[in-house]
């Protein structure tokens, strides 16, 4: 034990029993306090990033919906249109992104970005970037299953996201993206018969991809943080107070007024009682010292006694 550990113990063994209590539950309240702020700050996060993929998973659902909309009952209504104009509005992809643009005027939605990455997509706006190619390779090497979050950096910003595999289920979607031949002669015109075609039923050819600022999960898990611990501290301070009250109440005055009773009794004082307060270990204390002092009483007693008759001997 080092100088400075053994200054402290010192200091501790000197204090007094209600100081000593005092000190304990001191820091009893510090290393709970750091604990459960540390424990609670992991939770919150976790739970807030956890109800952000929620609200981007239903976001999801939604533009799926859209997607399905447009192909099953918008683009068949203008396929014989298509042939002389290509109207954007008919791809699945292209009103999922301008329907979730609309979205984001709402203001619980502003923060939600929405983009249906794509290794060879059509329109160059889809273009999947290095950190989302590496997404839809292992959306279809089999290694992610059915969705994916985390976080990734876009010009110097942390970016929470959220991605679930986007494929081919449907025959309709080859018309436009099979081969450069049987695409509407519009649609060439537009984007031109080098992107976007060679697909395959079933293949995953990009992934739906929803992200939100870190700082939106940050500032949302830290307002619940700071909420939550200030409940759970003045809780845990008022429990500690209580237990302090009760702690010098029951215990330091009683063994403080026994040892001042006590001290009066070895100056002489045999009047004096100890006062049992309780029926607890400190009442059986306060028995005891009373049956010392009795005993005490009755060996002066004796002592006197035995004084006086050997005076008379002598």
């Amino acid at each position: 034990m080092n100088t400075q550990s053994q200054s402290v113990f010192r200091f501790y063994n000197n204090l007094k029993l209600g100081q000593k209590l005092s000190v304990i539950l001191l820091l009893i309240f510090i290393v709970g306090s750091l604990l459960s702020g540390i424990a609670l700050s992991h939770v919150l996060t976790k739970n807030t990033e956890r109800e952000i993929t929620s609200q981007a998973l239903i976001l999801m659902d939604t533009m799926n919906s859209v997607r399905d909309y447009t192909s099953t009952q918008i683009k068949p209504e203008l396929d014989d249109r298509l042939q002389e104009e290509f109207l954007p509005q008919t791809v699945p992809a292209y009103s999922a992104t301008e329907v979730f643009q609309n979205l984001r005027q709402n203001q619980n939605y502003e923060q939600f970005f929405y983009k249906e990455a794509t290794l060879n997509p059509t329109n160059p706006r889809d273009k999947a970037d290095d950190f989302e190619t590496q997404i839809i390779q292992k959306f279809r090497s089999g290694s992610i299953a059915k969705s994916v979050e985390g976080f990734r950096q876009i010009d110097d910003q942390e970016i929470f996201y959220i991605a679930r595999p986007l494929q081919i289920k449907k025959s309709s979607c080859l018309e436009c993206h099979s081969t450069p031949d049987v695409a509407p002669v519009s649609m060439i015109k537009r984007y031109g018969a080098e992107r976007g075609f060679n697909w395959n039923l079933n293949e995953i050819i990009g992934s739906q991809i929803v992200s939100v600022p870190a700082s939106t999960v940050i500032e949302s898990a830290r307002s619940a943080f700071i909420l939550t611990m200030s409940i759970v501290l003045g809780i845990f301070a008022s429990v500690i107070l209580l237990i302090n009250f009760w702690l010098r109440k029951t215990v330091v005055r009683p063994v403080v007024r026994m040892t001042k009773t006590a001290e009066m009794v070895s100056q002489g004082d045999m009047e004096i009682e100890f006062i049992k307060s309780s029926g607890d270990e400190i009442g059986e204390l306060a028995d005891s010292f009373s049956r010392m002092k009795t005993s005490f009483m009755l060996a002066m007693k004796k002592l006197n006694e035995m004084r006086r008759k050997n005076k008379e001997a002598n």
